[in-house]
């Protein structure tokens, strides 16, 4: 089955492996809604830019700290485009610090945005997905879904639940031909990671080339970073016909860092 004309939600989209996805289904038909923070007129061209493919492309601003804004996005897709076939959770935010010294609002925005709203789509778009006889939800999770790091309690927390979420939904919905599953990526080299190694390499007094190597990739045995381009192929892969027997499961793209 093609997947041409098929509707995805990508969360977190405006920038980085949310982007690097809606690229990817853009150039195999698919109609996107794109949602995250940033610029206006910069979220605009990156807007237009998808449309340009070919596609249907409709940015929505929905907050993933609040539940009604989630719920109104999805029915709003479903309004605009008649269905809702693929949601694609990836929206996140990151804080590093010592547990004791962990701010509890950074704490409870990194379990609302990297958690709970994968709860308020699915549970606004199954529904839809039910109704139409097809969908397939896929969480963006992390190689810290599967082990820890220290210092990174409240995402790590975050990741292993949105394990779990996969699971049961996957389940839950395993005869209505809807898929559920999570991909769990090593380090991606976005724009964000890349501001950040310059200053790594000041206060560790190291290289660029060895922040990269030493402390990014450290438990990343291929010494590659992993790309966009990359997880849009798995998440593609995941909807295709041949995964259809695929859920309720994770693939880590992490160049075999929980393979240790």
């Amino acid at each position: 089955m093609s997947l041409k004309d098929k509707t995805a939600i990508i969360t977190g989209s405006t920038s980085g492996i949310g982007m690097g996805i809606a690229q990817g289904f853009a150039k195999e038909g698919i109609n996107l809604v794109i949602n995250g923070f940033g610029d206006v007129d910069e979220i605009e061209k990156e807007r237009a830019s998808l449309e340009s493919m070919g596609v249907k492309v409709v940015y929505n601003a929905a907050d993933m700290t609040k539940p009604d804004e989630i719920v109104a996005m999805v029915e709003a897709t479903a309004k605009e485009f008649g269905s809702v076939d693929i949601i694609v959770n990836n929206a996140g935010i990151q804080n590093v610090a010592p547990v004791e010294a962990f701010p509890p609002e950074k704490w409870d925005a990194i379990i609302a945005i990297n958690m709970s709203s994968s709860f308020h789509t699915v549970r606004a778009g199954i529904p839809y997905m039910k109704k139409q006889g097809w969908g397939r939800v896929i969480n963006i999770a992390s190689a810290h879904a599967l082990v820890a790091s220290p210092f990174k309690s409240a995402y790590v927390t975050a990741k292993h639940g949105v394990l779990g979420f996969t699971k049961t939904i996957a389940l839950e919905v395993a005869q209505d031909n809807i898929t559920c599953n999570a991909i769990c990526p090593g380090y991606v080299l976005t724009p964000l990671v890349e501001k950040q190694i310059p200053d790594t390499a000041k206060a560790r007094g190291i290289t660029e080339e060895e922040v990269k190597n030493d402390v990014l990739l450290a438990a990343q045995w291929t010494k590659k970073f992993v790309t966009v381009e990359q997880l849009a192929g798995t998440a593609l892969f995941l909807c295709s016909d041949v995964a259809e027997n695929i859920t309720g499961t994770h693939i880590a793209v992490d160049g075999g860092w929980t393979a240790a």
